[in-house]
């Protein structure tokens, strides 16, 4: 029985997080962005193939995705490795959701939700550090990548000064891994010096 609910925390955290969000929000606009720009269903991508007001609905129905994961994980089962796992899996529903053929976006804004609900504490932290990032680089894809390194490092920290439940490092990790896996493409580009930036207006894929 405690199995087939850590199961389930996942699974219910994967069904949530593979709502296309950004996907629904351009398809209003009869826009399909995974055929623009770096073809993520992002925020980001969002706002530079469809405009502002889809990006903003975007980024809140990505973050209440990550929020309502852990959540109802708690209600099922109120242990941390059951958040943190329901948490992984909304964030991997978002980045790889099987009702857009798998595809998806990077999962940085379904992260900071399941970590706002994981750890205010750490969120405060990490939150300002990646728009700082983001804003002082003019990409969006250097913010996540310190979103993804910092997670972990400041769950860390604060399970050893304080009480976060150490079950909780797995979900900094697996998050660190699954969004530095879906910016590949960013990183290649940031290195090749052909980065899409924020307000740069997304192309379409040939």
């Amino acid at each position: 029985m405690l199995t087939f609910r850590y199961v389930s925390a996942i699974l219910i955290g994967y069904l949530l997080g593979a709502i296309p969000v950004g996907y629904l929000a351009g398809k209003a606009r009869d826009i399909d962005v995974r055929k623009y720009g770096s073809g993520h269903t992002g925020g980001t991508n969002v706002l530079r193939s469809a405009g502002p007001l889809p990006a903003l609905l975007t980024v809140l129905g990505d973050v209440l995705k990550g929020m309502a994961a852990v959540l109802i994980a708690r209600a099922i089962l109120p242990t941390p490795i059951a958040e943190a796992l329901a948490g992984l899996g909304a964030v991997a529903g978002h980045n790889w959701s099987a009702f857009i053929g798998f595809r998806g976006g990077v999962g940085t804004m379904t992260a900071l939700g399941a970590l706002f609900i994981l750890s205010p504490k750490a969120l405060v932290i990490v939150a300002p550090l990646g728009i700082i990032a983001a804003l002082a680089s003019g990409y969006a894809s250097v913010g996540s990548l310190t979103v993804s390194f910092t997670v972990p490092l400041v769950l860390l920290c604060l399970t050893v000064v304080s009480s976060q439940p150490p079950a909780h490092l797995l979900y900094g990790v697996g998050v660190a891994a699954m969004i530095a896996l879906s910016l590949r493409g960013n990183i290649q580009r940031l290195r090749a010096g052909t980065e899409h930036r924020i307000r740069e207006k997304a192309r379409r894929r040939e």
